[in-house]
């Protein structure tokens, strides 16, 4: 399952290795191997060589020795003596090549006895000094330690034993034992036949072993895997001879999914199905994933495993299945990896400092638990994706819980296995059900499925094994029937996975935005440009899914996915994967001939289960390709002959050139032409046929990162900076990219036409976002710790820099240098305002995070902070105040660290700064349960001073979440601070007074909120009287308020607003009288109502999750109240000088003329009673309401309803036609001009499409 793949090599493999102890240079102890002296010199590690390669080298696959002889023996040379198990392991690696192509190897290392007398005699000598040391260490009287020692022994030396017992257990003894140690043969392959190499090195390994020596010498053998056995072709399948036996490989063809050669069960086995899965979705997700156990070959089976399944995806970072003991440091890459890390089996997690954990997926294989990092999104249709996977399994008799017993290779479940499933043929069924099988009682997984399957109505009964039947009647299958089950396995379990992404991206070809400019322009503006249209994805896709799909678009892996289908125009450029992958979603079109559109969240199975299976079964029933036999090779006499139980050192000289003519190996041609041809050769396995096209794929590839495998050399410390250097550009590129995305996103609609970004960004889209920002700064604030604390780097940094800034803060001096923002200082100037801003304070914004208690771990109060500091428009500020304590940041990170290279960090830190220019409510949208202080100021107008002020007031504050209820006021202060649960933006306030006292006339002129924790402060303007009969008499009213930003902020807040800024600009004047306010002409009227209409209509077609206020609209300055306000103004008679008249007077009087009218049966039509009834149903409703709200009140109610029951054209239409509004209007007033009030009325229309929802505090007390 190789992303490129490496040869022009037509070989099965390239070299043949062994490696081992090098009595030349005799025993050098290990140190980067990380093993303590303390160990017995037995248990320790040694470097191991490699002692030799068949043949010396092969062009297109040039030898590494370092990488080889580190992954043949990644733990060094082991020592053991007679009484130590010795058997023989078995395990594969994998070399990933700066480009990205892959090599295989497979290692079997087994224990021969050491029979050179300097080795046996350094070890005797290194035992007396370890014995002499222990002896001391024992008889000091301080807590005595006795030395780790892993061997089976029934005592772990706690208490002192007697010296005679110590060496007994742990010793060496020249004149007594047999030493072993342990060698390696190790086949270099071009591809990964696993089954086949592991064949070949045990047959091999036999033959040494044996009594009887082989038929041919061991060259012979050697000689035929390097020179005679080809790669079997595509589609077909290839026998050849091992020492012992035939060797069976066969190669997938171009149609069907990759080759893949690893026993799929034994992960299953191992980690259990819902294990699997989450693995499975924290790789797509590109989450750093650390797989841990002490056998090498579970490292790679699981890695190449999750691997294998993200078919048609690959991934594109670091992936080091099995990383050597020396490259440990490699851990702290503050990029995604996928590495494997070799326990010693002692011990136990807890001991294992890893430097980053807050995005950290860690496998614990050998114990079967797996440790996910927070909110990971569920991978769409789980529940019956494990349904599907359970019958799989349920059908070859595996659980799908991991299964202990099993996990140690062939335990009691093999045994059940293949006595019930391969002998009983007849009805190709497990005694009954599947369910029946002991294995499954007591399984509450299986409990779980019973009741989906009860629900999904699919039974479990109904699962046979049929294919059994059919093959072995017909077909004699040429390999045995383990291996057999286990390609079945195999290809059931992928292709179940492989056609959830068919169907889950079967229309994703529609939404590839195929790139305007030529292919040089597209590649170097590559980071900006989106290949994808994410948004309109992912609005076709059903809810549930949106969490998992939101995030797996952002990965490299889908980008890179996209990439390679932009580049390849026909079928015959294309990557085999993408052909295959394409191939299947044509199929699944041409079944449910849909529209492109209509995604169904239906579970759709996979049906070509059977053909895949079916295609593998022909290959081995009918083998294609038989290589040539094993044969005498031209040997002097007495060469080829050697001692038995040792692997010899072979003759070079017959094994370093292959046959000078052959078939199928093109000698003659000259070496470049075979250099071209190797990337004709695999199109399956290669993405390209040209040196451009490979140019860009790779360039495209490397846009992330340009490291896929650390260099697997001896490491100076001049690789490590590189490496480290590589890493932190890499992570300023990445949060150069990250944010420009995030503002494009917020800010660019403009921006789409360039190709820049998406139409719209969904709160999914926007959360998703700002979670792998999170995830960005976690892992620049890992890099190059030096002691890791707690699982949240960001966070433990936090902590450090709260705890020395209070104890400075507690000594009297601590004011500290000068130069440091003080967190006293004001971020805005002004002070005299009615709320003084909240002062600037990093430790106060985590104060307000640790005070929350719905938040529990490290990484969730850091994610939380920097939502904080985002929606505060301080992230870039905190962080620079949070590094200015260079002493802290010294103590904590290493000197090659991200946050000490000072160039970078600015620069990272300017990008941050950038989030200043737009608006983020990521905390308060986020955190809605949390409760959050709320500071109310009421500002009386400053001409009539409210001194006099007898009533007692009281506010009422209502958001997008929520409403306080009645909040009492006292009247001496005009202020309260309360704490309730987050209202969300806020929207409305509610105010009103008792009218107690002497004096109960109040002239409010606004009402300033404040959210104690964000910061952000709402002013709800207001200009009016609250009192009996004063203005229009109300005692309550309902404000609607706007955000204040900075810049207005600065301004004083209680400015009477300018008379008018600029013509178009419709203001709302505050005045005392109505009678002053200047008149507006009909076309700024009839302006004022259009603007006002548009902001609705804008407003609905936005997407749900970012429409502002509709209050603001309907009730807010130049909102529909107030523009229609402004038509039953115009023209408004008014009789006497001193008594207003209001509009709400004209609309009773009309009500009263349309009761009697109806009384009086007029003949008018049936639409023309309707609209009467309806008219006069709302003025009776509004004025019965117990709510002292006033005239305006009452008219702002009213047109709020009319807008949400459609009915405000008709009463505009009846209103005209009324005889009162000729009594109440003068000739020029807008509402007598037909052809005005014509257009008001087809503008008004418009809002009929519209479904609009009223918040509670507009229509409190009406039950309409």
């Amino acid at each position: 399952m190789s992303t490129g793949f490496s040869s022009s090599s037509c070989r099965f493999a390239d070299y043949f290795v062994t490696c081992g102890l090098d009595t030349e240079s005799g025993l050098e102890p290990d140190e980067l191997s990380g093993e303590n002296f303390e160990q017995s010199p037995l248990r320790r590690t040694f470097k191991s060589k490699v002692l030799a390669h068949y043949p010396d080298n092969v062009e297109w696959n040039p030898f590494d020795q370092d990488a080889v002889g580190m992954l043949c023996m990644p733990k060094g040379l082991s020592f053991r003596t007679q009484t130590d198990t010795r058997n023989p392991q078995f395990h594969s690696f994998i070399i990933t090549r700066e480009d990205g192509s892959r090599t295989y190897g497979f290692a079997l290392t087994f224990f021969e006895e050491v029979t050179s007398k300097q080795i046996c005699s350094a070890m005797q000598t290194l035992y007396h000094m370890h014995n002499a040391e222990q002896y001391d260490i024992l008889h000091t009287p301080p807590t005595p330690r006795g030395p780790e020692d892993p061997r089976p022994t029934p005592q772990h030396l706690h208490a002192a034993p007697s010296l005679s017992r110590l060496q007994r257990f742990n010793s060496y003894d020249i004149s007594r034992d047999t030493l072993y140690v342990s060698k390696c043969i190790c086949l270099i392959t071009p591809m990964a036949f696993a089954n086949a190499c592991r064949k070949v090195l045990e047959q091999l390994h036999q033959a040494v072993t044996s009594p009887q020596p082989p038929p041919l010498p061991l060259e012979s053998y050697v000689y035929n895997v390097l020179y005679e056995v080809p790669l079997p072709p595509a589609g077909r399948s290839l026998k050849f001879s091992g020492v012992y036996g035939p060797v069976l490989c066969q190669r997938p063809s171009t149609s069907e999914l990759p080759l893949f050669d690893f026993p799929m069960q034994e992960v299953f086995e191992l980690l259990g199905l819902e294990n699997v899965l989450q693995l499975f979705t924290c790789a797509l997700l590109e989450i750093q994933i650390l797989l841990y156990s002490q056998h090498y070959q579970r490292l790679m089976t699981v890695a190449e495993s999750i691997t294998a399944l993200m078919f048609p995806f690959q991934w594109q970072h670091v992936y080091v299945p099995i990383l050597p003991a020396s490259l440990l440091h490699f851990l702290d890459a503050p990029v995604p990896y996928l590495m494997g890390l070799h326990s010693n089996g002692q011990d136990d997690r807890t001991k294992l400092e890893l430097p980053q954990e807050a995005n950290l997926c860690f496998v614990d294989i050998d114990n079967h638990f797996i440790e996910l990092p927070e909110d990971l999104p569920q991978f769409p249709n789980k529940l019956e994706f494990i349904q599907e996977i359970s019958e799989v399994l349920l059908a070859f008799g595996m659980s799908p819980e991991a299964n202990p017993q099993c996990s140690e290779g062939q335990g009691k479940l093999r045994g059940f296995r293949s006595g019930d499933t391969a002998s009983d043929k007849r009805n190709g069924n497990l005694a009954g059900s599947p369910l029946n099988s002991y294995l499954l009682r007591e399984n509450q997984t299986i409990a779980r499925l019973q009741a989906l399957v009860k629900r999904t109505g699919v039974s479990l009964e109904k699962l046979d094994v049929k294919e059994d039947t059919s093959t072995n009647k017909d077909l004699k299958v040429q390999c045995d029937e383990e291996e057999m089950k286990k390609h079945r396995l195999n290809i059931r379990v992928r292709e179940v996975f492989a056609n959830r992404f068919t169907q889950m991206f079967s229309d994703y070809e529609v939404f590839v935005i195929q790139p305007s400019q030529d292919k040089e322009s597209w590649f170097s503006n590559r980071d900006q440009m989106q290949n994808f249209d994410k948004a309109s994805f992912l609005s076709d896709q059903p809810e549930p899914y949106l969490p998992f799909l939101s995030r797996f678009l952002e990965t490299q892996m889908f980008a890179s996915f996209i990439d390679s289908k932009i580049l390849c125009h026909d079928d015959e450029d294309k990557e085999h994967t993408l052909r295959v992958f394409d191939s299947r979603v044509d199929k699944i079109r041409m079944l449910n001939v849909r529209t492109p559109t209509l995604r169904t969240s239906m579970y759709q199975r996979c049906t070509n289960i059977e053909e895949s299976e079916k295609a593998i079964e022909m290959r081995l029933c009918k083998i294609d390709h038989t290589a040539l036999h094993p044969h005498l090779l031209d040997m002097k006499i007495g060469q080829g002959r050697y001692e038995p139980g040792f692997f010899p050192r072979l003759q070079s000289d017959v094994l370093s050139t292959g046959p000078t003519s052959n078939k199928w190996a093109k000698r003659s041609a000259p070496a470049q032409w075979r250099r071209r041809d190797r990337q004709k050769q695999h199109t399956e396995h290669l993405y390209l046929d040209n040196d451009q096209r490979e140019k860009y794929i790779q360039e495209a590839r490397n846009l992330g990162t340009t490291l896929r495998q650390p260099k697997l050399s001896n490491l100076s410390p001049s690789v490590i900076a590189q490496t480290n250097w590589k890493f932190v550009e890499g992570l300023l590129k990445e949060c150069r990219n990250k944010t420009k995305r995030m503002l494009v996103e917020k800010m660019g609609r403009e921006a789409v036409e360039l190709g820049h970004g998406e139409v719209s960004i969904t709160g999914v889209e926007e959360n998703t976002l700002i979670a792998s920002l999170c995830d960005l700064l976690e892992r620049i604030w890992s890099h190059g710790l030096q002691v890791k604390q707690g699982k949240s780097a960001l966070w433990s940094h936090l902590l450090h820099y709260q705890e020395s800034k209070e104890k400075r803060d507690a000594t009297p001096a601590g004011l500290g240098p000068p130069g440091i923002i003080h967190d006293t200082e004001r971020r805005k100037s002004d002070a005299s305002c009615a709320l003084p801003p909240l002062k600037v304070s990093l430790i106060q914004d985590m104060r307000h995070i640790q005070n929350i208690s719905e938040i529990k771990t490290d990484v969730g109060k850091a994610r939380a902070w920097v939502r904080l500091s985002m929606e505060k428009k301080l992230l870039s500020r905190h962080l620079k105040q949070l590094l200015s304590d260079h002493e802290l940041t010294k103590k904590l990170y290493k000197r090659y660290a991200f946050l000490r290279c000072d160039d970078e960090k600015e620069q990272f830190l300017y990008h941050l700064l950038s989030f200043n220019a737009v608006d983020y409510f990521c905390f308060t949208n986020v955190f809605t349960t949390i409760m959050i202080p709320y500071h109310v100021v009421i500002i009386p107008s400053k001409k009539l001073g409210g001194s006099m002020f007898t009533a007692n007031p009281w506010v009422c504050v209502s958001g997008e979440l929520a409403e306080t209820g009645v909040l009492q006021v006292p009247k001496n202060t005009l202020e309260i601070t309360f704490e309730c649960q987050n209202l969300g933006k806020l929207t409305t306030i509610q105010m009103g007074h008792d009218n107690s006292g002497l004096y109960a006339k109040w002239l409010v002129e606004c009402v300033m909120v404040r959210n104690g924790i964000t910061g952000h402060t709402y002013k709800f303007p207001c200009g009016r009287w609250l009192g009996k009969g004063v203005d229009d008499g109300s005692l309550e009213r309902i404000l609607v308020g706007e955000l204040v930003t900075n810049t207005e902020n600065e301004e004083r807040m209680c400015r009477t607003p300018p008379m008018q800024q600029s013509p178009g600009m419709m203001r709302r004047f505050v005045t005392i009288s109505p009678n002053s306010k200047p008149k507006l002409n009909t076309g700024q009227i009839q302006e004022g109502v259009g603007e006002a209409i548009n902001g609705i209509v804008k407003h609905f077609h936005k997407p749900e999750k970012e429409r502002g206020s509709l209050t603001l609209l309907l009730c807010g300055e130049y909102g529909l109240v107030w523009a229609l306000e402004q038509v039953f103004q115009h023209g408004f008679k008014s009789p006497r000088l001193f008594k207003n008249v209001f509009i709400w007077d004209f609309l009773e009087k009309s009500q009263v003329y349309f009761e009697s009218a109806e009384q009086s049966q007029m003949t008018q039509d049936e639409n023309w009673l309707m609209r009467v009834r309806h008219f006069c149903h709302f003025m009776r409703a509004i004025n019965g309401t117990p709510r002292n709200i006033g005239k305006d009140g009452k008219f702002q109610m009213l047109v709020c309803l009319g807008a949400r029951d459609h009915l405000l054209h008709h009463w505009i239409a009846l209103l005209a036609e009324c005889p009162i509004t000729a009594q109440m209007y003068e000739d020029m007033a807008l509402l007598k001009d037909h052809s005005l009030v014509n257009s008001l009325i087809r503008v008004l229309q418009t809002l009929q499409e519209f479904n609009i929802t009223l918040e509670a505090s507009l229509v409190k007390g009406i039950g309409i």
